[in-house]
């Protein structure tokens, strides 16, 4: 199969493309600058720059088109939100190229918040208290009525822009910096005590294939997982199995869950329907052979499995030593990096490219780095150029809480 990865930046892209590229598929990569990580890559054929998804939607297709045109690319993978642009394109990209991804209604229904919130509760499966705020006055209105609340933005993703009066992130925001729009809502909720569960699957016509569920015993600034262990996935299993059922029978793609271990009670959080750094946890042949959905059962990382992104346990213990040190010795001597085995280390050398990126993009403007270096490939909801009106209509639908 001759695959092309798109948002080649992430860890887990460079992840995706070297499990490919090992197992027999022919790997082509793609970003919106040359640096990216998942780019230089030994596992790769080719690699590629594109326009931005976000900003020059209709460049950003016909640079795809190309890519597929040249190399005879089966397969289009997603690995960030770029999804939601090649999704609502589909009708232009050329004929015999898969989007490894859900149609874009379906996709738009998992990302918004709200939306999400009313799926999972039609799925069975237990959510936290919800309070959807429109305005700044309902914003204000609704995190009096919790003594410990915790709001982010309907579209929103990566642990950041989070308002919250308790934990680590208390005061980080103000409410007067957040002004929600009944196209732009923000959840509040009360403030759930427990660690964050995650999970990440692969699904092929309504059947998840590949299952990880995991924990980031170590985080970078509160937000995004440096470290990445797997649990026990009897349950997330079979709430994703749910909550595909209930959204699409028919649904093929890669969808990643957060959910807060509450005293034993797994509550849904949100979904990003796209890859997450669980990936890096399930084997190559299990990965190959899930996307194709060659396997007849499901694949399930055994819990104990644990993976670090060295660089990032570095670059934290020196940030807070006092607070981080420690536990970031142990895990530097323990726990296996993300690209052990694999003698690929060039390709994690261009991760400074990463950042002077993410720099570029905040031109300057004080945005939080993990916002900044994923701004051009973001989705927030909004029209995108080009879009079919059915699929507009749809989005409407979901900003009306309709869906």
């Amino acid at each position: 199969m001759r695959v092309l990865v798109t948002s080649s930046r992430n860890t887990f892209a460079l992840d995706a493309i070297r499990k490919l590229g090992s197992t027999g598929h022919t790997v082509v990569a793609s970003d919106t600058y040359g640096g990216a990580v998942g780019s230089h890559s030994k596992y790769l054929k080719a690699h590629a720059v594109t326009a931005s998804p976000r900003f020059e939607t209709d460049a950003f297709i016909d640079d795809v088109n190309g890519i597929v045109e040249r190399y005879e690319i089966d397969l289009i993978l997603p690995t960030f939100e770029e999804a939601f642009y090649l999704a609502a394109r589909a009708g232009d990209l050329p004929d015999g190229a898969r989007v490894y991804a859900g149609r874009f209604d379906k996709l738009a229904r998992l990302h918004d918040k709200a939306s999400f919130k009313r799926l999972v509760t039609e799925a069975g499966v237990p959510v936290p208290q919800t309070v959807v705020a429109t305005d700044d006055a309902s914003l204000a209105e609704a995190i009096v009525r919790f003594p410990r609340y915790f709001a982010r933005a309907a579209f929103s993703r990566g642990g950041v822009g989070l308002l919250t009066n308790t934990g680590p992130l208390a005061g980080k925001m103000s409410a007067s910096d957040c002004h929600p729009t009944p196209d732009q809502p923000w959840l509040v909720q009360p403030f759930v005590d427990g660690p964050m569960v995650c999970t990440y699957s692969t699904i092929v016509d309504g059947r998840v294939t590949a299952h990880c569920t995991y924990r980031a015993p170590e985080q970078w600034s509160h937000s995004t997982g440096i470290t990445f262990l797997a649990v026990d996935s009897t349950e997330t299993l079979d709430y994703t199995q749910r909550i595909v059922d209930t959204l699409d029978p028919g649904f093929t793609g890669q969808l990643s869950f957060d959910f807060v271990d509450n005293d034993g009670e797994l509550l849904a959080i949100e979904c990003n329907p796209r890859p997450t750094n669980g990936i890096i946890l399930l084997g190559a042949e299990e990965f190959s052979r899930a996307l194709t959905g060659e396997a007849d059962e499901v694949a399930v990382v055994q819990p104990g499995v644990e993976r670090q992104v060295t660089l990032a346990v570095l670059a934290d213990a020196f940030a807070e030593p006092l607070k981080h040190l420690p536990t970031s010795l142990h895990d530097l001597v323990h726990v296996r990096d993300v690209g052990w085995k694999w003698h690929d280390s060039l390709a994690m050398m261009w991760s400074p490219a990463t950042l002077v990126h993410g720099a570029e993009l905040s031109h300057g403007q004080r945005k939080e780095l993990l916002a900044a270096l994923s701004d051009d490939i973001v989705w927030n909801g909004e029209r995108i150029t080009g879009m079919t009106e059915a699929d507009a209509e749809a989005l409407e639908a979901v900003h009306a809480q309709q869906v």
